[in-house]
């Protein structure tokens, strides 16, 4: 009797456990800090929050990390002016171009061609149709510009601003400048700046000797009136 009264007992206990088990939250945690969040869930509903929703706008003002704030608008304008006033801050090197032309390879040759002369494949293929050459008469090109137009979009082509960060824009707008010196016969910007560089050399060793040289003359006119 005994024996059976302790088992009836057992039996009811374990129902009582397992009839409480839920499947989604166990009954027991033994580390909860391990796997429950401590702060507010992302797109949690929380009664502290406006409208209960934890995901909020950011502060009017901030700006993102990593991302700096451009101040050209998207208008005729804000391209115009871009075109004259805005200036590539990264160096003139071998690997920005490199870089600049296999990031062109995947976002811009499939429609301006590897060329830059707007036969890319889908050209080809028309399925954009009037894609200009940079060479075309008319066009005016600048460094600054086709980073605008990356920022934003002209025409047919859409933004590139969410698939390339600021490095990237600029050294692509790099090879682009590259395409159209090629197109039009002239010398890439890697020649260009290697002569820039062997004129401003030049000049600084006829500075010096012309100083050398000024304050020779000066010691030999003091020696001169000495004597």
């Amino acid at each position: 009797m005994k024996k059976s009264l302790n088992i009836t007992i057992a039996l009811v206990a374990a129902f009582s456990l397992v009839s409480c088990f839920n499947d989604n939250k166990p009954n027991y945690q033994f580390m909860p800090n391990m796997y429950e969040p401590v702060g507010y869930e992302t797109y949690g509903e929380y009664d502290i929050f406006e409208n209960e929703q934890e995901a909020k706008l950011p502060a009017e003002g901030s700006i993102p990390r990593g991302w700096t704030p451009y101040e050209y608008d998207n208008t005729t304008e804000g391209l115009n002016l871009a075109k004259a006033e805005l200036k590539n801050p990264l160096d003139i090197t071998e690997d920005n171009i490199s870089e600049g032309e296999a990031l062109y390879t995947i976002y811009c040759a499939v429609c301006h061609g590897d060329k830059g002369d707007g036969q890319g494949i889908l050209a080809e293929r028309e399925k954009f149709l009037g894609i200009p050459s940079y060479a075309d008469p008319g066009r005016t090109i600048t460094m600054g510009g086709t980073y605008h137009v990356q920022m934003y979009g002209l025409n047919a082509m859409g933004s590139y601003a969410s698939q390339t960060n600021e490095k990237e824009r600029w050294q692509i707008a790099m090879h682009v400048m590259d395409l159209k010196a090629a197109l039009n016969g002239e010398a890439s910007l890697l020649e260009t700046a290697g002569a820039k560089a062997a004129d401003s050399t030049n000049m600084e060793s006829s500075t010096e000797e012309g100083d050398k040289m000024n304050t020779e003359d000066a010691a030999n006119t003091s020696e001169n009136e000495t004597n």
